[in-house]
């Protein structure tokens, strides 16, 4: 049975999702929730799609059967383990003949299946489109060490919307962004991501967001959700270096100093060299304040340069000694309740 794009979000509250494409594929970028039982696996995909262009769809078809003929009981019993209640959400790249031949195939065994009208690829085109919509963005800016992501937190569990952009990323966009971070998704999943977070948002509510480029770390905010970024107010937190490089300290502090070196060695042309063999030298003295301090004097710059051609959608800015945190946070919900976007 096919199901279009809008019946499969609905049916899959209550059903599994059984992604049929080859691992490689299901690792660039899949379905949040989605299982993968490849009925090619990465190398017997690329077997069938060279006798397609060698020797026509009849032989890359024979061959196809050929190879998934003795991994039949192999995608059952997986199928099951899937679906203890026998029905499922079946997905390919475009709904073709891999989702086709794997719902006949656990069909025999009694699953009924639910086949993704357009596949992976409808999926696709909905989420990227998603981004387009109006989104009623705060954004949270502020120099680097000013607690943004702390405050979000708080925020959200104080009832607020927020898209934690870094923790969806992996990355906390600096060049120093991922140390103590887990690898980052392939941007298609990562988008994949955004896309699954804001579904669980009221649109019509200030979303918080934390001011963020287009990139963070090696992947790219999808170009219509940064678009809207570039139009949405910013709330600007205000935090005194010293208060700055403490909690910097804080957070980096334990990173091996080998580590920190070699990124540090990559921004070395816009530290400049006096600043990098500074910063080098109490790094290697284990004076991480110093280093801090010196690595501010970059970041700040950078910071105040960017608000600077963007201080017309300056909202507010709030000034925060770094305690008191809940305090700062009723003041940011009551500012974007009443004021910022009524």
């Amino acid at each position: 049975m096919s199901i279009s794009i809008e019946e499969f979000f609905e049916l899959r509250k209550t059903l599994p999702i059984a992604d049929v494409r080859s691992e490689g594929e299901f690792e660039a970028g899949h379905i949040a929730g989605a299982v993968n039982i490849p009925i090619l696996n990465n190398h017997e995909r690329v077997l069938v799609g060279t006798d397609y262009k060698q020797k026509g769809q009849l032989e890359a078809i024979k061959t196809g059967f050929r190879l998934v003929g003795p991994r039949l009981l192999e995608i059952i019993n997986e199928a099951e383990k899937v679906t203890p209640y026998k029905e499922l959400l079946v997905h390919c790249w475009r709904g073709g003949m891999r989702s086709s031949n794997f719902c006949q195939f656990v069909g025999m065994a009694g699953i009924k299946t639910h086949a993704l009208k357009g596949g992976y690829k409808a999926y696709r085109y909905k989420a990227l489109a998603s981004f387009a919509q109006p989104l009623r963005l705060v954004l949270l800016t502020g120099c680097t060490g000013s607690g943004k992501s702390e405050i979000l937190r708080m925020l959200k569990t104080k009832g607020a919307q927020v898209l934690d952009l870094e923790t969806l990323a992996s990355h906390k966009g600096s060049a120093f962004g991922g140390l103590f971070m887990p690898p980052q998704p392939t941007t298609e999943q990562f988008q994949n991501n955004l896309f699954e977070a804001l579904q669980t948002l009221d649109t019509s509510r200030p979303i918080w967001v934390e001011d963020e480029s287009i990139a963070i770390g090696q992947l790219f905010l999808p170009r219509d959700f940064w678009l809207q970024m570039n139009k949405s107010p910013l709330v600007q937190l205000s935090v005194a270096k010293e208060i700055r490089v403490h909690r910097l300290v804080n957070e980096y502090g334990a990173a091996p100093p080998e580590e920190f070196l070699q990124i540090m060695q990559k921004i070395t042309k816009r530290l400049g060299g006096q600043n990098f063999n500074l910063a080098r030298e109490r790094l290697m003295a284990r004076d991480m304040a110093g280093v801090i301090n010196l690595l501010l004097t970059y970041y700040d710059k950078a910071y105040l340069h960017s608000i600077d051609k963007r201080k017309e959608r300056l909202a507010k800015t709030i000034c925060w000694n770094g305690e008191e945190p809940e305090r700062l946070v009723n003041e940011l919900i009551l500012h974007s309740n009443v004021q910022l976007l009524r």
